[in-house]
């Protein structure tokens, strides 16, 4: 029987704000699939309300179990998210030159997705478990580092590297969180960049002329560059109120690539102007501080480390979505968290937020 002190603090705010995120997400995928809707543009829109009802109903049942529990399984969900992903690469479905998909029936999903919420969970396990006053040196990160370089690793091997370069800022955030010790940071920040050069001579060739690209932008203007081109013009066309819903000339003619899944912002940015664009940005900002403000308020080392992995979840992918439509970034193929199209990025990341619902349900509760 449910708690009736749990439906008393049940949290509307964070409910409201997911609700106004997914309104505002439908209303835009309605215009980002308008002119395709004869190449199956209808059917992705109304997919994707499918998705957004599972995805609340996911929400709500992590909301239902203590999160403590999810201490107990933090090691058993990160081994089977690895297993995943291995089998991802021995029997997964290839799409557009990529393996990350397992299909179940009709439906595919990516365990990619899976191992965000398995490397928040593990690495609050580990940290948790070893006091809370505790200054970490390096010697102490060996097992965290093995943590992320396996799932990483597999993800690479798809090949994913936006996601696996996602993982690890992820795993770093949650180190940070731990009080790493000043010196063995600046050791192992200057160890990561020594090896640059290395990761440069591992990437696909594609993945090298969207890096020179976002260094040169006139490189290759109608090639690597062409994205990242025909998004500027999208978001600076967009003015202050925008072209309107429905009349944005860069969507309607369809010169913005993936306008429904990575570029999606692109087309609210030329529809609704700098106005609408503040107000989604605004959306995520109030996510973020109010996934801190339950971190800060819980009662326990591991529930307070969760919140703040799922908060950095919610934290990277805006920042490199948006610096990555904007050419602030290099593209690497990250979607906008809960604004983009996409079944299984949709569902782990409301799985990921009914666990913080859960959080903040208990915080208020004796363990």
């Amino acid at each position: 029987m449910l708690d009736r002190r749990l439906i008393q603090n049940f949290d509307w705010v964070l409910l409201l704000l997911l609700l106004f995120l997914a309104g505002i997400s439908i209303l835009n995928l309605y215009s980002a699939t308008y002119p395709i809707r004869d190449m199956g543009g209808g059917e992705i829109f109304t997919k994707q309300i499918y998705w957004f009802l599972i995805g609340f109903a996911v929400f709500l049942l992590m909301t239902t179990f203590n999160y403590y529990v999810l201490e107990r399984l933090a090691y058993p969900v990160y081994f089977v998210a690895v297993a995943l992903l291995i089998l991802v690469l021995i029997t997964g479905k290839v799409m557009s030159g990529s393996q990350r998909w397992l299909s179940l029936g009709p439906v595919s999903f990516q365990p990619s997705e899976l191992a965000k919420i398995a490397i928040v969970l593990v690495m609050a396990k580990f940290f948790s478990d070893r006091g809370e006053n505790r200054e970490f040196r390096l010697r102490d990160l060996w097992q965290p580092l093995i943590l992320t370089a396996v799932p990483c690793f597999l993800i690479l091997k798809e090949p994913d590297l936006g996601t696996a370069l996602f993982l690890g800022m992820i795993s770093a955030s949650t180190v940070l969180m731990a009080k790493v010790y000043w010196k063995s940071l600046i050791i192992l920040v200057c160890s990561t960049l020594s090896v640059v050069p290395l990761v440069w001579f591992g990437l696909k060739e594609y993945q090298q002329k969207r890096i020179l690209s976002f260094l040169s932008p006139g490189m290759d203007p109608l090639g690597s560059g062409y994205h990242v081109s025909q998004s500027k013009i999208a978001i600076g066309s967009g003015q202050f109120w925008g072209k309107g819903f429905l009349k944005g000339t860069q969507t309607r003619l369809h010169f913005l690539p993936e306008q429904h899944t990575d570029f999606a912002f692109s087309v609210l940015a030329e529809e609704w102007g700098m106005v609408g664009s503040v107000l989604l940005l605004l959306i995520y900002l109030f996510i973020i501080l109010w996934g801190l403000n339950i971190a800060k308020s819980s009662k326990d080392r591991f529930g307070a480390m969760v919140a703040v992995g799922i908060v950095t979840i919610i934290f990277w992918q805006v920042v490199i979505n948006v610096g990555m439509v904007t050419g602030l970034l290099p593209v690497v193929g990250i979607p906008l968290v809960l604004f983009s199209y996409g079944g299984s990025s949709l569902i782990s990341t409301m799985a990921a937020m009914g666990i913080l619902m859960n959080i903040s349900m208990r915080r208020f509760m004796f363990q």
